[in-house]
């Protein structure tokens, strides 16, 4: 190890609170927010809800508690999600999907993460005395395990509308979707356009310290704030947190191409090293390497050189920017590559 501080790209979400977000933090105004009496939390909510086109929101403290009350309350126990094979949904979310809700995923596997029509169409089931109906759809943009590819508007509308025209609703599963909207030029209320719901991360590349927004029609959030008082998620005076959320959402969203920019850098760096392949461009704050196999070698050489990254694969090792990286990051992760 260097005798330097690491560069940590295991993800994004070891970003820690910029100052701005410690000071309104510290000065929040806050209430009890299960009685609904926290200004703070209803700032955030009304503005990410505004951000996202949807008619409310709601606080959340992570994107997994969102996405599952989410599914809890779109699909009836018995039922399928179609999702993406390697969503996050599907393999991160330790089967809550199944345990909290009764829900059976019906997985459908693309070549970059993003879901083909005619693949979802055939993933369809209307269901009978012995085959079980499709009750959801589930999308995820951008596709953290593919590499943070990034999904169109024109897509994620041409998925709803295959699930519209059977009565399923469609869950977006935005985590980083900003990243999404900043790496194709759109706005995140595009991208989310045809979403009957959809659940953003303030604690990634956004930099709070922790909390998630769950949006969509009014009823919709209602009956969302119903499921998360179940699962143990009404908070009381979290306006200390959200008050974070406020300048993430204000303040650093326009800075997210910079974090897509370093990633590229340290692809083209990387590329050209022995044994090192990047099977697919970063689209945005997201690297995934071809190593060596076993990849956990090739990461107990990074960390040798004070650089933090994650083994995904027998072969595949994720790194991840973000705003915390110190100036040098690129040239000390191509060094400890080296």
């Amino acid at each position: 190890m260097t005798g330097l501080p690491p560069v940590d790209l295991r993800s994004d979400t070891v970003t820690r609170p910029t100052p701005a977000m410690r000071r309104a933090m510290a000065e929040a105004e806050v209430g009890d927010d299960v009685f609904g009496e926290d200004p703070t939390v209803r700032r955030l909510e009304e503005l990410g809800a505004g951000l996202l086109g949807c008619e409310a929101g709601l606080f959340v403290p992570t994107g997994t508690m969102g996405n599952q009350v989410a599914l809890h309350v779109h699909a009836r126990p018995g039922s399928e999600v179609i999702l993406e094979s390697r969503c996050h949904l599907l393999n991160y979310e330790r089967a809550a999907m199944a345990v909290l809700s009764g829900l059976l995923p019906r997985a459908v596997a693309s070549a970059d993460g993003v879901l083909e029509p005619a693949r979802v169409e055939e993933a369809f089931r209307a269901g009978s005395v012995v085959l079980a109906p499709t009750g959801l759809l589930a999308l995820e943009n951008t596709h953290n395990m593919a590499g943070g590819t990034v999904m169109t508007p024109d897509r994620t509308r041409e998925l709803a509308a295959l699930a519209r025209a059977r009565g399923v609703p469609v869950h977006l599963d935005g985590a980083r979707l900003f990243n999404a909207a900043a790496a194709l030029g759109v706005s995140a209320r595009a991208l989310a356009g045809g979403c009957d719901s959809v659940m953003v991360c303030l604690s990634k590349g956004l930099g709070a310290p922790a909390g998630s927004l769950l949006c969509g029609p009014r009823g919709f959030v209602d009956r969302a704030r119903e499921v998360r008082k179940m699962v143990g998620g009404g908070l009381r005076q979290v306006g200390v947190l959200a008050a974070a959320g406020v300048v993430a959402l204000e303040a650093m969203v326009d800075r997210l191409p910079e974090d897509h920019e370093t990633a590229r850098r340290l692809a083209a760096g990387l590329a050209g090293l022995a044994g090192v392949e990047v099977p697919v461009p970063p689209r945005t704050n997201i690297l995934i390497l071809k190593v060596p196999a076993p990849a956990d070698a090739f990461v107990r050489k990074l960390a040798a050189g004070g650089v933090l990254a994650l083994a995904i694969a027998p072969d595949r090792v994720r790194l991840v920017t973000h705003f915390d990286l110190p100036p040098d990051a690129v040239a000390r992760t191509v060094a400890a590559a080296a």
